[in-house]
């Protein structure tokens, strides 16, 4: 099962105001369970993945919660592609960016990996590294956020 049809099965669950739905597909089971209230979270479930997926928007937002915390005048680095995100080029290489770390248009910040293609995603905007919203190896959406930036001159 897709990361598409995850979200078919989330856009479905809220079209009929379903808080849980359990489907079977070959050897495939998923499990989604939505809490109420505001920032609710509908957890997928898969034998040896279990995944949050954020319903503050009909997007992804970022993974971490102290986001909205941040000062008002950050830039949002957004991911261009869906795929998967990789903080460095390889597993045993150091991050591309930190936290704290300045950065200058153009510069490489991550790789999101796309069918089984590599795609640098670079800086468009010069400024300090505030937050990294994303982890390692994490799936990510169009348009969610991946870093929070303070622009610098």
């Amino acid at each position: 099962m897709n990361l598409k049809e995850i979200k078919e099965i989330i856009n479905l669950m809220n079209e009929h105001n379903l808080s849980e739905i359990e489907i079977e597909k070959g050897e495939q089971k998923i499990k989604l369970k939505k809490t109420s209230g505001p920032g609710g979270e509908v957890v997928v479930e898969r034998p040896a993945l279990i995944q949050a997926v954020s319903q503050a928007s009909p997007e992804v937002t970022g993974t971490k919660q102290g986001a909205e915390a941040q000062p008002k005048n950050l830039i949002e680095i957004k991911a261009p592609i869906v795929g998967t995100f990789y903080k460095a080029p390889s597993p045993d290489a150091s991050a591309f960016v930190e936290v704290g770390q300045e950065i200058e248009v153009g510069e490489v910040v991550c790789i999101i990996e796309a069918m089984k293609l590599m795609n640098e995603i670079k800086s468009e905007v010069k400024g300090k590294v505030v937050d990294i919203l994303a982890e390692n190896a994490d799936p990510v959406e169009f348009g969610q956020i991946l870093f929070l930036i303070e622009p610098t001159q």
